[in-house]
C-alpha cells in the first residue's frame, strides 16, 4: 500500500513538472510574438531617441488617412509638411508620410485638420520604415511631442508633455508662455476631473473664454540644446539598410 501511494506520488509529481515546464515554453514563445510596440517601455533621453532616428523635425500635419474602429484610427498614414529639420538622411524631403497600424501604447496616429484649419504642429521622431522606404514608422518609445506658438512666434513644446516618456529635466526648463496658437485651448470634456484639478491647481491652465489654455511650455531651442550633436549626425547608407 505504501508503494502504491508512492508510485502515484511520482506519477503526480511527473505530470507537475512536465505541466510547469510546458507553461514555461508557451510562455516564452508567447513573449517572443509579442509585438515590440506592446513591450513596456522606460524613459528616454530626446538625445537617445533622436540618436536612432532617421528623421528629426518639427512637422505640421496636412492630411491624413486612416482606416478607423469605433472612431478611432486603426490603421494607415499621416501627411505631414516639415518645417524644420533637425535630423534628415533624405534630403529635400516636404511632405513626408508616416504610417501605423493597429492600437497599441505610444501609437503613431496623427489628428487630421478641417478645411477651415492649420494642422497641428509636433516635434517628431521617425525611422524609416523597413518594409516600404518611402515613408516612415514611429518606436515603442513614442514619436511625436506636439508644440505651440507662442505671441512672440516662438515654438514651444507643449508642457506637460505627452507621448513620450521622456527622462529630460522638462519640469525645471518649462516658463511661462502666452500661446497663440488654437491648439493651446482645451475643452471642459477634454480633461477628466482629477487631471483638470490638478492642471488647475499647478496653474498649467487657466479658464479661457468656455474652455481652458495651457500656460507653459520648454522653449524649442532649449529643447534642441538637449540632444547632442553627434545624435543629429545623418546615418551613413550602411547603416541605413534595414
Amino acid at each position: 500500500m505504501v508503494l502504491e501511494t508512492a508510485g502515484q506520488l511520482n506519477r503526480l509529481l511527473s505530470g507537475l513538472l512536465i505541466s510547469a515546464i510546458l507553461s514555461l515554453f508557451v510562455g516564452h514563445l508567447h513573449a517572443a510574438e509579442t509585438d515590440e510596440n506592446d513591450l513596456p517601455v522606460a524613459a528616454i533621453s530626446l538625445s537617445d531617441l533622436a540618436a536612432k532616428s532617421d528623421l528629426v523635425a518639427v512637422v505640421q500635419v496636412r492630411d491624413t488617412d486612416y482606416v478607423y474602429a469605433r472612431d478611432f484610427p486603426n490603421e494607415g498614414s499621416a501627411f505631414l509638411r516639415i518645417l524644420i529639420a533637425y535630423k534628415q538622411n533624405r534630403q529635400d524631403e516636404e511632405i513626408i508620410e508616416v504610417f501605423d497600424t493597429g492600437l497599441h501604447p505610444n501609437e503613431c496616429y496623427f489628428e487630421g485638420p478641417t478645411v477651415l484649419e492649420e494642422g497641428r504642429r509636433y516635434l517628431i521622431f521617425f525611422r524609416i520604415d523597413p518594409e516600404y522606404r518611402d515613408r516612415y514608422r514611429g518606436f515603442p518609445e513614442g514619436c511625436a511631442l506636439e508644440v505651440f506658438v507662442a505671441e512672440d512666434n516662438r515654438y514651444a513644446l507643449k508642457y506637460p508633455s505627452n507621448g513620450i516618456l521622456l527622462s529630460d529635466p522638462l519640469d525645471a526648463l518649462a516658463m511661462q508662455f502666452e500661446f497663440r496658437d488654437n491648439y493651446a485651448l482645451v475643452s471642459y470634456e477634454s480633461l477628466s476631473p482629477t487631471e483638470r484639478k490638478e492642471l488647475l491647481e499647478k496653474g498649467l491652465i487657466i479658464p479661457y473664454k468656455d474652455e481652458f489654455k495651457y500656460t507653459r511650455g520648454v522653449d524649442l531651442t532649449t529643447v534642441r540644446n538637449l540632444i547632442s550633436s553627434d545624435a543629429l549626425k545623418p546615418k551613413s547608407s550602411w547603416e541605413m539598410e534595414p
